[in-house]
């Protein structure tokens, strides 16, 4: 299963973070990735914790045959499309994708392509939708389920179900 996960906090040229992400579906579906499942959303406080607005996050799977390192690239091209400008580490967004997992593949080719995400497990706002859409997902390096990464997430994150 190859998973992404998204999320944003700044309304984009688009509109709202929904209708940004609704656009990023057009255009990762025109660019050879087909969406299959997707979580609900989720509204996540930033991690780190900062005076940011609040996150919408979501996690979606796809079907693609693309490999991680060009996926990556389409993902990031996406970002880009829809107004993404990276500027410092965490800093507020429109449209973030990243690629989580690739099948069972482990991969670590930094800085770009590092599979699964190695900060992952560590975040609540990519493994509570996850787990709605890949609840039996074992994590390939640490060998946890995704029930055994949430019990072990910091409790200083907080994350609603919207």
């Amino acid at each position: 299963m190859i998973l992404i996960g998204t999320g944003g906090n700044l309304d984009s040229s688009f509109g709202t973070v929904y209708r940004t992400l609704d656009k990023a579906f057009e255009l990762l579906e025109q660019r050879g990735c087909l969406i299959e499942k997707c979580s609900g959303w989720y509204k996540t406080a930033p991690v780190p914790i900062s005076s940011q607005p609040w996150y919408h996050n979501r996690v979606f799977s796809i079907k693609t045959e693309q490999r991680p390192q060009e996926l990556i690239k389409t993902l990031l091209g996406v970002e880009a499309d829809l107004g993404r400008v990276r500027t410092v580490k965490n800093a507020a967004r429109v449209l973030d994708l990243d690629l989580l997992a690739y099948n069972e593949e482990i991969i670590n080719e930094p800085p770009e392509t590092i599979v699964p995400h190695p900060r992952m497990h560590l975040r609540a706002f990519v493994l509570y939708p996850m787990s709605e859409i890949a609840p039996d997902w074992i994590h390939p390096v640490l060998k946890q389920s995704i029930s055994e990464l949430i019990r072990l997430l910091p409790a200083d994150q907080e994350i609603i179900k919207e």
